[in-house]
């Protein structure tokens, strides 16, 4: 097997994906403590070409080193925007005709697994704190809340690993 060239990928440039058709799917981070973990969510985003990020709380913003360490450049290609609260984003999201879900383990959560996006409505994913999650006044916001099912004795996944497995789980189906 041989390894295909950067060229050969035939990846639209960082100019060109500004006017390719985004994906109607907005993540929402919510007091993010790590720069590593914002940069990866950039990155994750770029790929799945997901519409924009908010940033909110106290998560880092871009430009900063640490972002664009494990962003590569992602940080130049999905749209953001920062927002002081959570709810204010949130609210403005459901103004706009946004479904919004948390991803967070609580009573009544749907599985991943059965969660259907039809994509007949925009969408926006709130995931929160590394420690500490969603914040519960966001929960009484959302549409719903969304669990990854696990099997291991950890409960939990780092932030940037649960926002590639729910999105490729949503643009899969």
């Amino acid at each position: 097997m041989i390894k295909k060239t950067m060229s050969e990928l035939e990846r639209p440039s960082a100019e060109d994906i500004r006017y390719l058709t985004k994906r109607p799917i907005v993540i929402v981070l919510d007091n993010v403590r790590s720069m590593h973990n914002v940069g990866s969510v950039f990155r994750t985003a770029d790929a799945f070409l997901a519409e924009r990020i908010i940033l909110c709380g106290y998560t880092p913003r871009p430009p900063h080193r640490d972002i664009q360490k494990t962003a590569l450049g992602a940080t130049e290609t999905v749209e953001w925007s920062y927002a002081e609260q959570a709810v204010e984003a949130v609210q403005d999201l459901m103004r706009k005709g946004y479904a919004v879900w948390a991803v967070e383990q609580v009573h009544g959560s749907v599985s991943l697994s059965e969660f259907v996006f039809d994509g007949s409505q925009p969408i926006a994913l709130i995931f929160g704190n590394e420690a500490e999650g969603v914040q519960q006044q966001l929960l009484s916001f959302v549409n719903g809340c969304i669990e990854i099912p696990q099997q291991g004795t950890k409960h939990s996944l780092n932030i940037s690993v649960a926002v590639g497995v729910v999105l490729w789980e949503i643009v899969r189906k």
